[in-house]
């Protein structure tokens, strides 16, 4: 199957913040099954055991100390345990998604259902048969999935085995449980997407700096060429792409030091990785990239050969906000702990979380990853996360909530007129969920609320929302209606 004739139209979750079930039915724990919830200011933990006996924490994407054990303590409340219990309620769901009109859907499979004490561990049949069936529910409402394989939710067991993606077994795992996937599911999906936002490392201070984050990144984008390539040896027409955190970042002043940085913002955190998995091999600038962090990457004739081998067939993209960066240590316009590099935009309102909301920025964002990478795209996360008030009658008026995605989808439609190609729209999330950086649930995303809060009160019923019904329209006018 090739690109779809018609827009696909829908939302994308994943399977760590959905789920739940997180020890049933044969699947392994993963790393945020470990952590607590953060909050609004602050990220989340993960909490382990360490050789001697005491109690730690650590951020999420950091490893554990030599000797340790990832760890549940009875007095930390687990949000991933219980998600929004997908995992059992996953037909009442699809079929609320498909009442708006879904025409596409995208979550990924849990990595440690499939293969929970790794390929030596051998194929959790339990796990293949829970995805088939969620593929078949969205296939029996007209849906045509993009699946996504990673978010960060390898077994632990690999972690605690091999060390993570420092090691270049990795690779060999990555690419088996892609082979399984594609084998599996060839008949249900044909659109797949293998790392989500693969460039997260490059975002966050790694405690083990620089020279770890790029190694396991360079395995990852390795990982990742290796499963094209076999995805196109099952099935020709298997299309899978890369998926990449949006970067949109703005020159504080016209200082031309300052524009400059922007553009290296931009290299640094988005192009690389863009540039590397959709042309197929590193771009000129990585090198100044690998000086100035003092890094040398071990990279093969091997594995110079799957990068080109191995181009993402479209691009994918996560896109929330723009951000802005100075040379000018005077600038005194710091924002909330949400928002990357603590600048504030005087010229953009910001969410919740301090995150600066920003539609132009999309169009202009959308324009040069069409110019530059001359792909297909698709747009896999773009929402407000917000918190929402359940009114006596059980409505939810999240105005805002339309506000923001309004805005953005006027743009999307404005650059598609323009020609850009992208061939779909998923919301991040149309369902309430757990959020990966903070572990909550008030921070809420969805069309459709789910009762449970960042305490564990609540029994998980749904309420639709107004935006519910105004992206329901969004959909049938194909993005003209967006009243």
């Amino acid at each position: 199957m090739a690109f779809p004739d018609k827009f696909l139209w829908g939302g994308s979750i994943s399977a760590a913040q959905c789920e739940g079930a997180w020890d049933e039915d044969g699947k392994s724990p993963v790393q945020v099954d470990f952590g607590d919830p953060g909050t609004t200011t602050d990220r989340r933990y993960i909490h382990y055991l360490n050789a001697d006996g005491t109690r730690g924490k650590m951020r999420q994407f950091d490893h554990l100390p030599k000797g340790a054990k990832y760890k549940i303590f009875d007095d930390i409340r687990y949000t991933n345990h219980v998600g929004i219990d997908f995992y059992h309620r996953y037909k009442e769901d699809i079929a609320l998604l498909a009442e708006m009109g879904f025409t596409t859907f995208n979550t990924t499979v849990s990595w440690a259902r499939i293969f929970p004490h790794g390929v030596e561990g051998g194929v959790n049949q339990a796990g293949v048969e829970f995805y088939r069936n969620v593929f078949k529910e969205c296939r029996k409402y007209g849906m045509d999935p993009v699946i996504t394989l990673y978010k960060y939710d390898e077994p632990v067991y690999l972690e605690e085995t091999y060390g993570g993606w420092e090691n270049r077994e990795m690779i060999h795992q990555f690419v088996e449980f892609a082979r399984v996937c594609f084998t599996e599911y060839k008949d249900l999906v044909d659109k797949w997407l293998t790392f989500n936002e693969i460039n997260i490392l490059l975002h966050f201070d790694v405690k083990e700096g620089k020279q770890s984050a790029l190694t396991q990144l360079h395995n990852q984008m390795v990982a990742a060429a290796r499963a094209v390539k076999v995805a196109h040896e099952i099935d020709k027409d298997i299309k899978v792409g890369c998926m990449i955190a949006g970067v949109c970042c703005y020159p504080y002043t016209c200082d031309p030091q300052d524009v400059l940085l922007s553009y290296k913002e931009f290299q640094n955190k988005f192009a690389y990785c863009g540039d590397t998995m959709v042309r197929g091999y590193y771009p000129s600038y990585a090198k100044r990239i690998w000086k100035e962090n003092n890094v040398t990457l071990d990279i093969s004739e091997e594995d110079k050969k799957d990068l080109m081998e191995g181009k993402s067939d479209f691009l994918a993209y996560s896109y929330y906000m723009s951000t802005i960066v100075t040379t000018h240590d005077d600038v005194q316009t710091m924002s909330t702990a949400g928002t990357q590099n603590n600048l504030s935009n005087p010229y953009l309102k910001a969410s919740d979380w301090g995150w600066q909301i920003d539609p132009t920025g999309y169009e202009y964002f959308l324009h040069i990853l069409n110019d530059r990478y001359q792909v297909p795209l698709f747009d896999v996360e773009n929402g407000l996360g917000a918190f929402d008030k359940v009114e006596e009658d059980g409505s939810i008026h999240d105005d805002y909530r339309i506000d923001y995605l309004r805005g953005h989808i006027k743009s999307l439609m404005k650059a598609r007129e323009e020609g850009v190609n992208i061939f779909g729209y998923t919301t991040w999330a149309p369902i309430d969920l757990v959020s990966f950086t903070t572990g909550q649930m008030d921070k809420r995303y969805g069309f459709i609320y789910v009762d449970m809060d960042d305490q564990g009160q609540g029994d998980l019923h749904r309420l639709k929302k107004d935006s519910f019904y105004w992206y329901k329209k969004v959909i049938e006018s194909d993005g003209q209606d967006l009243d």
